[in-house]
């Protein structure tokens, strides 16, 4: 038995696309991003930091969708979507891996400033330019790559589209898509994959993200 702990928009939507990508047969258990559920003793037995995803798997839980994304590939090598060591690919799948960490402070940071923060007086305009230009200059060294090619790796698709790709489709929230056509056009692919297609559906409605676009207020 396979079960995934979920919020909608976070980022247990990498694990929740990349079993969908690998065809694997699994539960999903739903939590709200916004109620007290992920602080529950039951769940900070699962997620000691209170945090999506948390995957039962094999006969234990990982918390840390890195983690959780690199074993799910070595586990279960027959889904091609991992690069094993001796692989010639498998420096830059380590580098993109990680690099969708970098991406995701980012959004991190802006989502609490523009959401998770409601009072205006808790908010920095200041901080929100200047997180969506570091934003954006992440996702210029993800457009550097797909401006040449279809996915992350010369030889294909692979899971770190997914953890890369999850961060591109909510970073559209904050930096504008027309920026970087690039990126815009490999989200586009992502989005026309049919394991995509299926977590967003099994996502449900957005709970997080309510506005197309976050735009910093003036000063």
């Amino acid at each position: 038995m396979i079960r995934l702990h979920h919020c909608p928009q976070a980022r247990s939507f990498r694990t929740l696309w990349l079993m969908h990508e690998m065809g694997l047969d699994f539960e999903t258990r739903r939590y709200s991003f916004f109620d007290k559920s992920l602080r529950q003793p039951d769940y900070l037995a699962l997620s000691p930091a209170g945090r999506v995803p948390a995957l039962e798997i094999d006969g234990r839980v990982l918390f840390e969708s890195g983690a959780i994304t690199e074993y799910l590939v070595e586990t279960r090598p027959d889904c091609g979507l991992g690069r094993f060591p001796g692989d010639a690919e498998r420096a830059d799948w380590l580098e993109w891996l990680h690099f969708a960490e970098t991406m995701g402070q980012h959004i991190a940071i802006l989502t609490q400033q523009h959401i998770v923060l409601r009072e205006d007086w808790m908010k920095s305009p200041t901080v929100m330019r200047l997180e969506a230009k570091r934003l954006e200059k992440v996702l210029e060294v993800v457009d550097r790559v797909v401006e040449r090619r279809d996915w992350l790796l010369p030889s294909g698709f692979s899971a770190v589209d997914t953890n890369i790709g999850y961060g591109v489709m909510i970073a559209r929230r904050f930096v504008p898509a027309a920026l970087l056509p690039a990126v815009d056009a490999y989200y586009g692919r992502l989005a026309d994959r049919p394991a995509f297609r299926k977590a967003v559906e099994e996502d449900g409605p957005a709970e997080i993200y309510g506005r197309d676009f976050y735009e910093a207020p003036n000063e």
